[in-house]
C-alpha cells in the first residue's frame, strides 16, 4: 500500500442527534457480497484507494451497532459505544488482507470489541474496577452470571468462581465495587479551578500502557501457533506423537527409559526420535 490509510471520522455518518434517522442512513448501505467486498479491498491493498477503504467502513457499520448493543448495559451512551466500536472497524480495515479468504467483519469483530471494551474500563465510574485481568474477565462476565437481583449467597459466589475460574475473593470483591455509590470519573463542569475537588481521571494512571491492538494481534498469534503446532504433531507417526504426548503433554510425564522399555528399544534411540519429532514441528510452525 502507497498511502497510509486514514478514513477521516467526519466523512462517516455519526450517532448523535436523531438516532433513529443515523440508523436509516446506515441501512442504505447494504451488505457486500463476498466478491463485492474482496475487489474492493484488493483495490485498497494494492492501490491504497482511501475511497476503497470508507467503502468498506460505510458497509460494515451496521455490524457495529449490533456490537455495540450488546454493551448497553453498562450505562454508557450508545452513540459512543459506536464511535468507539468504529474506530476498531477502521483498524480492521487497514490490515484487512483479501487474499486470506476470510470475510472482513469476522476479522474485524475482535478489533471492534477491543476498542468498546477499553472505552467501557476508561469511563465506568466505580474507581479501579477492573486493573487486573482477572477483574476484566469479571467485570464483563459477572453480570450475566448472576441469577437474580441482590447480594449472591455463598453457594453462588463459588458457583460464579468456578465458571470464570477465578478465586471466590476475587467475586465477592468486583461485586462490592459493582454495587457500590458511583463516583464521577472526570470533574464536575466549572470545577476546573476549585483546588478542593478532585476525581479519579486526576490520579489513575496506566501501568500497562498496552494497545488494545497489539494485545489482539498477541492473542491472534498464540491462536495461530497453537494451530500449526498440533496440525504438525497430527502428521508425525504414530509412535513419535506418543512419545512427545508421554514424554511433554500429559501431567505425569513419562522417562526416556520408560518408552524405551514399551517399545524394546534403547533410551537414546527414544532421545533420537523425540528430537527427530520436535524439529519436525519447529520447521512446520517455522513454515
Amino acid at each position: 500500500m502507497t498511502k497510509a490509510l486514514t478514513v477521516r471520522t467526519s466523512t462517516l455518518p455519526v450517532p448523535t442527534g436523531d438516532f433513529d434517522h443515523f440508523l436509516q442512513v446506515i441501512n442504505e448501505y447494504p451488505v457486500l457480497s463476498a466478491k463485492e467486498e474482496k475487489e474492493i479491498a484488493t483495490r485498497l491493498k494494492n492501490e491504497g484507494d482511501l475511497d476503497a477503504a470508507r467503502k468498506l467502513v460505510l458497509h460494515n457499520l451496521r455490524f457495529v451497532i449490533k456490537v455495540a448493543r450488546s454493551y448497553s448495559g453498562y450505562g454508557l451512551p450508545i452513540p459512543d459505544l459506536i464511535q468507539e466500536g468504529n474506530i476498531g472497524l477502521m483498524k480492521a480495515v487497514k490490515r484487512f488482507d483479501p487474499e486470506v479468504g476470510v470475510r472482513l467483519i469476522s476479522f474485524a469483530v475482535h478489533w471492534i470489541r477491543a476498542e468498546i471494551h477499553e472505552y467501557v474500563i476508561r469511563n465506568w465510574k466505580i474507581v479501579k474496577v477492573a486493573t487486573t485481568k482477572s477483574q476484566r474477565k469479571l467485570f464483563f462476565n459477572l453480570r450475566s452470571s448472576k441469577k437474580r437481583l441482590g447480594w449472591l449467597n455463598q453457594a453462588e459466589v463459588n458457583a460464579v468462581a468456578k465458571d470464570l475460574n477465578v478465586s471466590s475473593k476475587d467475586v465477592l470483591e468486583m461485586e462490592k465495587r459493582l454495587s457500590g455509590q458511583d463516583i464521577g470519573f472526570d470533574l464536575p463542569a466549572g470545577a476546573e479551578n476549585d483546588d478542593r475537588a478532585y476525581s479519579p481521571s486526576q490520579y489513575l494512571v496506566d501501568q500497562t500502557n498496552t494497545d488494545p491492538a497489539d494485545s489482539l494481534e498477541l492473542s491472534d498469534l498464540d491462536s495461530y501457533n497453537r494451530e500449526l503446532f498440533y496440525k504438525a504433531l497430527a502428521e508425525l507417526d504414530d509412535r513419535s506423537k506418543d512419545i512427545l504426548a508421554s514424554r511433554w503433554l500429559c501431567e505425569k510425564k513419562e522417562t526416556l527409559q520408560d518408552l524405551a522399555d514399551r517399545y524394546g528399544v534403547s533410551a537414546e534411540r527414544i532421545r533420537q526420535l523425540e528430537n527427530n519429532a520436535i524439529k519436525k514441528i519447529k520447521e512446520a510452525v517455522a513454515e
